[in-house]
């Protein structure tokens, strides 16, 4: 495993993370495999999972509280989210902030996800969604502020809507953002534009999220992929969205075979290719999932082949999906 430093915060922070979301948020999930994926992954030299209470409503917070207290002598960087109170996801402009994240709102979470972790002190805690048009809104600040001067949280960060990388610029502009979370991915190339720039310019971490598209950069969907009822899966990948997925998907597959190896390295390793990206968060359900997503920090991809894959990139709009 390869280390890079969150320069605000002078931390080492492995080059593969741990995105939680599916141990808790989705069907299929089985707690005892969760947790020995999690103990491969820290035997691997994975220091950081993201989780957030909205991932079964704490069911995955409690995941890695467990694993931290297995791992009692290893540095662990736990990162969680602060829950939208009006339960929208993603935030909109028009709704105000005081509705959103007001001050009580914020403290209140944060201390039932410090209760759920089983800890005194969050690494990273986030805004699981956000509208720079809430940025002047005093409640938000005032809360942050304070968690950092009690030491309930060492670093706070923002979850950007999907499809929405400069979304966040404003908010940046307060010097409260330490970490910034967006969707990053062989398709989703948009964060390249602007927001990059401005995260190494301000010492901000990059965490990369959904470096699978949700499961279409895994190689593993069909046109008659289906999932339970309640599964976020069935509206993402709706149709005609799962057919225009899978058309962009196939010349990719071929291309990756042609370098011989999985289509899962050649997208974790083009996230990695960018000097920006501080980490990239994978989800991992089970051991063998952990094993192959880690190796993936091995080797840097090739400039050639991260030039290639440039041609891929897909401009979505935010209301393009659910």
């Amino acid at each position: 495993m390869k280390y890079r430093r969150l320069p605000r915060l002078g931390w080492d922070v492995s080059e593969i993370g741990y995105g939680m979301w599916g141990m808790g948020g989705w069907t299929g999930s089985d707690d005892a495999e969760s947790a020995a994926a999690l103990d491969r992954a820290v035997a691997l030299g994975c220091n950081f999972f993201d989780t957030a209470w909205a991932y079964g409503e704490g069911r995955s917070e409690r995941l890695l509280g467990e694993l931290l207290r297995r791992h009692p002598g290893k540095r662990l960087i736990a990162a969680t989210k602060v829950p939208p109170k009006d339960r929208v996801w993603p935030g909109k402009s028009g709704t105000p902030a005081a509705q959103v994240f007001p001050y009580e709102h914020i403290l209140e979470y944060t201390n039932t996800s410090l209760e759920n972790l089983g800890v005194k002190t969050l690494d990273v805690q986030q805004l699981h969604v956000w509208d720079d048009s809430w940025t002047d809104d005093d409640g938000w600040k005032t809360a942050v502020e304070e968690l950092k001067r009690t030491n309930k949280i060492r670093a706070f960060g923002i979850s950007v809507n999907r499809w929405q990388p400069e979304n966040v610029l404003n908010a940046i502009d307060t010097t409260l953002i330490d970490t910034v979370q967006v969707v990053y991915n062989i398709f989703d190339q948009a964060p390249e534009d602007l927001l990059f720039d401005v995260c190494r310019r301000e010492g901000i971490g990059v965490i990369a999220r959904v470096p699978f598209d949700e499961g279409s950069l895994t190689g593993t969907l069909t046109v008659e992929s289906r999932w339970p009822d309640g599964d976020f899966r069935n509206a993402y990948f709706k149709p005609p969205n799962l057919q225009q997925t899978l058309e962009r998907v196939t010349p990719l597959l071929e291309l990756a075979s042609t370098w011989g190896g999985p289509i899962t390295d050649t997208a974790l390793r083009f996230v990695l290719s960018h000097p920006a990206v501080t980490t990239v968060i994978p989800g991992m359900r089970k051991p063998e999932h952990v094993e192959a997503n880690m190796s993936a920090s091995a080797n840097p991809l090739p400039a050639e082949h991260v030039d290639q894959l440039r041609a891929f990139r897909w401009n979505r709009r935010p209301d393009d999906r659910a």
